[in-house]
């Protein structure tokens, strides 16, 4: 089965876990610091590949089969995202979500990059 990168909604207490149907979570670690992170519309986060001027970003990997990932996870995700591949911490590559090359929509996007985290940003955010 595909290991995913998740890093939005999808997570442990997040309101999209229940897509991944019981799949098991493989580990709990950070990308390699080649990415830039953006808030969608405060919707979604994405990740995008960059050659300098990223970090880490935190997530989950889990290992999804491939009926859940093709019916009831890719499904769900917004028109500004795209299946990709990226690089975790420890060198090893896995699916996860990406800011869609080259990106055409009218949500906003934020850098939220300095958080590093969906949930940091969202609880900077609800304090503000």
């Amino acid at each position: 089965m595909p290991l995913i990168f998740l890093n939005g909604g999808a997570m442990r207490g997040g309101p999209l876990h229940h897509l991944l149907d019981g799949a098991p979570l493989v580990a709990e670690t950070t990308t390699a610091a080649r990415y830039r992170f953006y808030s969608v519309g405060d919707q979604c986060p994405a990740l995008q590949p960059v050659a300098h001027g990223g970090t880490e970003v935190h997530g989950e990997v889990y290992d999804v089969p491939m009926d859940v990932l093709r019916d009831r996870l890719l499904p769900a995700e917004p028109p500004e995202l795209e299946l990709g591949v990226v690089e975790l911490a420890d060198g090893t590559s896995s699916l996860a979500m990406v800011l869609r090359r080259p990106y055409t929509s009218y949500a906003r996007l934020t850098d939220i990059t300095e958080h590093g985290s969906w949930g940091e940003y969202r609880k900077t955010k609800e304090a503000a």
